[in-house]
C-alpha cells in the first residue's frame, strides 16, 4: 500500500528516521541506562523495537500500560512512574509474570501497593515540578514505612519536567544539576540501586548527576515542541491529511483537533503556514498551489496525546506502507 492510499487523518511513522532515533539514543544510553517511557507512544510494537536495540526495562504512566506491556511480553522490568490507590489495577499489575515496581509518595500509596500484591517500589521525590513526589527531606522516613509494609524499596525517582524546555543549554544543565541534587539527597536517605529521572529534553545532561537510568520517551518519534531544542533526533511522526477545500489564500485539510495533541500549541505543516485548527479541520496558507484531494503532511506539537488519539500508526518507508502498529496501550 502507498501512503496516499491511507484513509485520513492517518498517523504515520517514517521507519528510517525512527530507526536512526533509536540507534542514536541506544548509543548514548545503552541497555538499562535507558528506561524508555511508553507513555510517549502507547504501542507495544514500538516498545518491542526499543527492546530490540537493547532496552529491556520500561517506564509506564498508567496501570493499563503496565498490564499491556506485561501481557505482550515486552520488557523484563516495568515501572509505573505514577501513583495509584486503585486496588483492582494494582492487583492486575501484581499478577503479571514480570517484575513490576510502582512509585509511591505517601502512606496511602504504600498501603495500597502492599495490600494488593505489589512487591517493590521507588520513592517518588519532588525535585521542583509541582506534581507528585514527596519532599526530599521526608523520603527516608517514607522508605522506612514502605519496608515496614513489606515492600522492597529499589531506590528513588524524580522528574525534572519543568526543565525540559529551558532554552539555553548551559542554563538547562545548571538547573538540572540543582534539581538532581535534591534527588541525590533523598537517595542518600532511601538507599537502593536505582536513581531514575530525566526525559528527552535532558537525556544528555545526567553525566554528573548520579542518575543511573533515564526515562526518555519522545525521542523515538519527536514533535515540534522538542524539535526546537536542537536535539540529535529527527521528526519521525506525522499525521497525513487530505486537502478538502481550497480558497483564495488558504486551504483546509482534515487533520483537526481530534487528531492532534494541542496542549503545546498549533502543529506545523509541510510547505505551508498553519492559521488555526478546529474540530475536524486545519486551515493553512500553502506555500505552493494545492488542489482538493492532495495530501498534506502535519507535524504534531506534542507526540504523547497525538498518539493516544489514534487507533493505529502506519510504518512507512519511501512512501510505501510496511506495517500497521496498533496503539494498544491507549486509554486507562
Amino acid at each position: 500500500m502507498h501512503v496516499n492510499e491511507l484513509a485520513t487523518p492517518a498517523l504515520v511513522i517514517d521507519a528510517d528516521a525512527f530507526d536512526r532515533n533509536l540507534a542514536t539514543m541506544a548509543s548514548h544510553h545503552p541497555g538499562d541506562r535507558l528506561r524508555p517511557h511508553v507513555k510517549a507512544h502507547k504501542c507495544t510494537a514500538l516498545a518491542a523495537a526499543q527492546q530490540a536495540v537493547g532496552h529491556s526495562t520500561f517506564t509506564c504512566a498508567t496501570p493499563l500500560e503496565v498490564v499491556g506491556m506485561g501481557r505482550a511480553g515486552v520488557g523484563v522490568d516495568l515501572l509505573l512512574a505514577n501513583e495509584t490507590v486503585d486496588a483492582g489495577r494494582l492487583r492486575a499489575m501484581a499478577e503479571l509474570d514480570v517484575m513490576v515496581t510502582v512509585a509511591v509518595d505517601s502512606a496511602e500509596t504504600i498501603r495500597a501497593a502492599a495490600d494488593n500484591g505489589i512487591g517493590s517500589c521507588l520513592i517518588d521525590v519532588n525535585v521542583g515540578l509541582p506534581r507528585c513526589g514527596v519532599a526530599p527531606e521526608r523520603a527516608g522516613s517514607l522508605a522506612d514505612d514502605a519496608r515496614a509494609a513489606g515492600l522492597e524499596v529499589r531506590g528513588v525517582m524524580g522528574y525534572e519536567g519543568h526543565l525540559m524546555m529551558v532554552p539555553e543549554r548551559g542554563d538547562r544543565l545548571a538547573q538540572v544539576e540543582a534539581s538532581m541534587a535534591l534527588l541525590r539527597q533523598a537517595h542518600a536517605d532511601v538507599g537502593g540501586d536505582i536513581v531514575s529521572a530525566g526525559g528527552t529534553g535532558t537525556f544528555d545532561l545526567h553525566g554528573n548527576t548520579g542518575v543511573n537510568e533515564v526515562q526518555a520517551g519522545s525521542y523515538a518519534l519527536m514533535d515540534t515542541h522538542y524539535g526546537q531544542q536542537g536535539l540529535p533526533f529527527e521528526q519521525a511522526l506525522f499525521v497525513v491529511g487530505t486537502v478538502i477545500s481550497v480558497s483564495d489564500g488558504w486551504a483546509v485539510t482534515d487533520v483537526g483537533l481530534k487528531a492532534l495533541g494541542m496542549d503545546h500549541g498549533n502543529p506545523s505543516i509541510v510547505d505551508g503556514d498553519v492559521w488555526f485548527c478546529s474540530d475536524e479541520h486545519l486551515t493553512y496558507a500553502p506555500h505552493t498551489s494545492v488542489s482538493v484531494g492532495d495530501r498534506a503532511t502535519v507535524i504534531p506539537g506534542h507526540v504523547d496525546p497525538t498518539m493516544a488519539m489514534h487507533e493505529a500508526a502506519w510504518l512507512v518507508r519511501d512512501d510505501e506502507v510496511i506495517d500497521r502498529w496498533p496503539i494498544d496501550l491507549r486509554g486507562w
